[in-house]
């Protein structure tokens, strides 16, 4: 089996990977996920010993995506409906050269096996060494993103769950704003619209990495999702859930006035 694969051809998350499986069946699904590749954990361990036919065979890979670039964790137990790895294993955001890829891979595979992450691991109930596998995809540069539950994960009511703030996710997945909340029922209706206090939002830098911009008063109790859009997430909640199955956790983003699938992974159960 190729240890580098296009997203759409990742099937075996023993050897790539939960998110890269997950994105895989998203992309053959016909649902919007940026471009991008993933790599088998076998790689990704050769590239952090230095091996450098393996970071030639990542660089040459990756040089087909538009830059800039995203590269996130993908290991084999990650993000399932027993645990969530999200603060363990590291997302490194704006890679601005090909170059820089095979340093950020080597940051993955260090954070997977930080003492920390192993602990969490161990807390958990897994205590096999992880297989580190990485998903690598375009960065885009949103107006609006956020994560999704299809399922309200606090009450369980059978609703849609919307947490949305200005630019890149990470300010909702970080906790670094109070995002905007939507609830949709599934029909379709949308239930509720409430405003948060966005301070701030990520923002890529023109040499790599990302900042936090300070927003103008005006936008920081503004709703940042459009009715539309709030149509067009409810469509991918369900479409998701025909992929994937009832009750599930999703980040998106919407860049150039369309809707993007960052991650679709089951909503971690409660006390995990």
């Amino acid at each position: 089996m190729k240890a580098v694969v296009p997203l759409a051809e990742a099937c075996d998350d023993s050897v790539f990977g939960s998110k890269a499986v997950g994105l895989g069946e998203a992309a053959r699904g016909g649902l919007p996920v940026p471009p991008g590749i993933a790599l088998a954990g076998s790689i990704v361990e050769e590239v952090a010993s230095g091996e450098e036919e393996a970071i030639r065979q990542v660089a040459e890979s990756v040089s087909s995506l538009a830059l800039p670039l995203a590269v996130r964790s993908s290991a084999a137990d990650e993000d399932g409906a027993q645990a969530s790895f999200a603060g363990q294993h590291i997302t490194l955001l704006n890679i601005r050269t090909v170059e820089e890829v095979s340093e950020a891979v080597r940051e993955i595979w260090w954070s997977a096996n930080s003492d920390s992450a192993i602990t969490y691991r161990q807390r958990v109930g897994l205590f096999r060494r992880p297989s580190v596998g990485v998903v690598v995809q375009s960065l885009l540069n949103p107006t609006t993103a956020g994560v999704m539950f299809t399922q309200n994960p606090i009450n369980g009511a059978d609703e849609r769950m919307i947490e949305a703030s200005w630019g890149l996710g990470e300010a909702v997945v970080a906790a670094q704003v109070i995002p905007d909340l939507y609830r949709i029922a599934r029909n379709g209706e949308i239930l509720e619209r409430r405003a948060g206090f966005k301070k701030v939002a990520i923002r890529s830098l023109p040499e790599g990495g990302t900042y936090e911009e300070r927003l103008p008063a005006e936008l920081t109790e503004q709703l940042c999702v459009a009715d539309d859009d709030l149509r067009n997430l409810h469509a991918l909640a369900t479409r998701c859930e025909e992929i994937y199955g009832m009750g599930r956790d999703i980040e998106w983003a919407i860049a150039d006035r369309e809707l993007y699938l960052l991650q679709c992974r089951a909503i971690t159960r409660a006390g995990k």
